[in-house]
């Protein structure tokens, strides 16, 4: 199996492509510094960007786009709990530079409404395939991000004509793995909790029933890129590890010291590694 591995430190990115075969397991690297202070980041706005609608399978799903006009398109695929506007602005800055983005709240979520039954993953990915035809695409890129990364996953092995460049962030392949038991318990917990919303208790249980992708990881036959940090206690390194062994071609990138959710912390190096990713040549002649 070819595999593309990148290891990153919290401040330090590198750039440097290693294809290897089989596990990709200890592999060597060069370091270039990134200056994270000097980047200078187009400002986005949720307060002054319209929030738009379109309604797919059944629901009224609410987003928001930045960007450049005519640019490619990015599907940004939001976690458990979290609604549109909790993207970190300097990475949603840096991605808008060159591209087109989209944000959007889950059925259930924010500002998007919802029906009187529990949904599933599925289902959840079925939302973001008819989301991107609605919005006039055939196919765009996605990014998602822990719970979005399932989605993301569901929508590689369901809807693979949908997408053209997949990067799984914080990703894992179910939830009910000894190495998610802390997720799997923040996740019970949630679905438990009547203080909690009830689009929060939906995804949550829709989470716990998930039966996971990990026998069809292996016929994804798009570019993707799994991005972890060494640091994640909820979606193990690890994790990302198995999926991208069973990914042919697939990127794996580490950040040393970055926890759950990375772009939030290390949002410009984030956005660098996507940008690079999206823009590599996956087919040399």
């Amino acid at each position: 199996m070819k595999e593309t591995t990148i290891t990153a430190v919290t401040i330090v990115l590198s750039l440097c492509i290693i294809v290897t075969c089989g596990c990709a397991t200890s592999p060597e690297t060069k370091q270039t510094p990134v200056d994270s202070s000097e980047r200078t980041v187009p400002e986005i706005s949720y307060e002054n960007t319209q929030v738009q609608y379109s309604d797919v399978n059944g629901v009224t799903l609410a987003y928001r786009e930045f960007g450049t006009n005519n640019a490619e398109p990015i599907l940004m695929v939001m976690g458990f709990g979290e609604t549109m506007d909790q993207w970190n602005t300097k990475f949603m800055g840096i991605l808008s530079e060159n591209y087109h983005i989209y944000t959007y709240d889950h059925r259930g979520m924010g500002k998007s409404t919802d029906i009187d039954a529990q949904f599933t993953v599925a289902q959840l990915s079925d939302d973001a395939a008819s989301l991107i035809t609605s919005l006039g695409y055939d196919s765009m890129n996605i990014y998602g991000v822990s719970m979005g990364s399932s989605v993301s996953q569901k929508l590689l092995i369901d809807h693979p004509e949908k997408v053209r460049k997949a990067i799984l962030s914080s990703a894992s392949y179910s939830s009910n793995i000894p190495e998610t038991e802390k997720l799997h318990g923040l996740l019970e917990e949630s679905a438990q909790n009547p203080d909690v919303s009830e689009g929060i208790r939906k995804e949550a249980v829709a989470n716990l029933e998930w039966n996971g992708s990990y026998d069809n990881l292996s016929g994804i036959n798009n570019d993707v890129m799994l991005i972890t940090g060494t640091a994640d206690d909820l979606t193990p390194q690890s994790v990302a590890v198995e999926i991208a062994n069973q990914i042919d071609g697939s990127w794996l990138v580490r950040f040393k010291g970055i926890p759950h959710a990375g772009s939030s912390y290390a949002p410009v190096e984030y956005g660098t590694i996507v940008t690079t990713f999206l823009e590599m040549d996956e087919s040399p002649v």
